[in-house]
């Protein structure tokens, strides 16, 4: 079996990089706390975890193939995004909590962690990039389930070590936005930002 590791392994780093909803969220809740940003970042993998075995079983490949499929999950991701971009600038409205660990009621952690999940579940560029990721790299002289579930397990790894680096950095850095004017201006930032990645991918 001879995957072809060297340019995925490329293409997976230079997507990794690549900023997108999961990020925004991530970020945006890790500058909440600590907890925020943890619980946030687990749902997204787990999310991630959810598009891994869809793609290793064949089923994303499926709904890539029928367009009315393709176009239903589109809009309900771009719906999803525009409502956590429009929440998030009407969280900005309220008053930034003081410097510090601020603390997240445990249904609320609960909230993030869904959100996290539905997310990335939601997000149909998460799809792709593993139903064009992972294909390319596969032996087609080999079985390609295993293929598919190694590679997999590769990019869910990925993002979770990732996800590592990001939310301790974004609580290194929460201290520049605890004036409330920083942070009502961060978080409209992370609310646009969502919105446009909303309408980018219903336009796409």
């Amino acid at each position: 079996m001879h995957i072809a590791w060297t340019s995925f392994l490329i293409a997976f780093v230079v997507l990794l990089f690549v900023p997108g909803p999961d990020f925004v969220l991530v970020t945006g809740n890790a500058m909440r706390g600590s907890r925020a940003g943890w619980v946030t970042a687990a749902g997204v993998t787990c999310g991630l975890m959810v598009h891994a075995c869809l793609a290793t079983l064949g089923l994303s490949a499926l709904v890539a193939a029928a367009p009315a499929a393709m176009t239903a999950v589109k809009l309900l991701g771009a719906a999803y995004l525009g409502y956590l971009g429009f929440s998030t600038l009407r969280r900005a409205r309220a008053a930034a909590p003081a410097p510090g660990e601020p603390v997240v009621p445990d249904r609320s952690l609960r909230a993030l962690f869904l959100r996290g999940v539905l997310g990335d579940v939601l997000n149909p560029k998460v799809m792709l990039l593993f139903l064009t990721l992972v294909p390319q790299a596969i032996d087609p002289h080999a079985p390609a389930m295993p293929q598919a579930a190694l590679l997999s397990g590769v990019v869910v790894a990925g993002f979770a070590l990732f996800w590592s680096l990001v939310v301790p950095l974004a609580r290194s850095i929460s201290g520049l936005l605890a004036a409330p004017r920083r942070r009502r201006v961060f978080e409209r930032g992370c609310g646009v930002a969502l919105i446009g990645m909303a309408a980018a991918v219903a336009g796409s």
